[in-house]
């Protein structure tokens, strides 16, 4: 025998559960701290791999629900060494810089993949950021720490966009449409009264 490990859930899976009773109850994930996530979000941050499908799904969607959307991305390593310290180092840039709410998000992955979102530095900055965050790590099934102290989660990057960016197109359509009924009701009206009035001059 070269090597003894416990059988069950696994270690990192036991941090996972001690770090998440350690912050519980210091309170990082009561409610009553969370920030509203704004009605009209002009800019974005995205702290995310510059590679990958990740941050390509959060362009599309957000251009497509409202064009005038402006990202602003911060490339950090999604897994790996150091990783964590990288993901932090996003979330405090974007506390102090000219956004209305920021995305932590990447793709899939097993719990070591997602480890770093599992870390104390990442909990701690998350909880510390004066901007809305909204954790988008992993698929729908997927949670970790920073879903617990985030503002808001979503079970992907894409509904990420979709929750933060209002859908301008549809408002847009919906405006055309109530100009149309308007002008028709208007319309309608003048004839009346033009009818009306030459009625009288019979």
């Amino acid at each position: 025998v070269s090597k003894v490990s416990p059988y069950g859930q696994g270690q990192l899976y036991l941090q996972f559960l001690q770090l998440k009773e350690k912050l519980e109850k210091e309170g990082l994930f009561d409610v009553s701290h969370k920030i509203e996530i704004p009605q009209d979000v002009k800019r974005i941050g995205v702290v995310t791999s510059e590679g990958g499908a990740v941050i390509q799904d959060i362009i599309n969607v957000s251009s497509r629900r409202d064009p005038m959307a402006n990202i602003v991305l911060y490339p950090v390593k999604v897994q790996g060494v150091d990783a964590e310290k990288e993901i932090a180092k996003g979330i405090n840039f974007f506390s102090d810089y000219d956004v209305d709410v920021v995305i932590v998000a990447r793709g899939g992955g097993s719990l070591e993949d997602l480890q770093p979102y599992n870390t104390e530095i990442v909990a701690r900055a998350t909880y510390e950021c004066k901007k809305p965050i909204v954790s988008a790590v992993g698929h729908e099934t997927d949670f970790t720490i920073i879903d617990f102290v985030s503002d808001l989660r979503a079970p992907t990057p894409s509904a990420a966009a979709e929750l933060v960016c209002v859908d301008r197109v549809s408002q847009i359509g919906l405006y055309k449409k109530l100009y149309s009924n308007f002008k028709l009701c208007f319309d309608r009206f003048m004839q009346n009264k033009q009818s009306a009035l030459e009625l009288r001059a019979i």
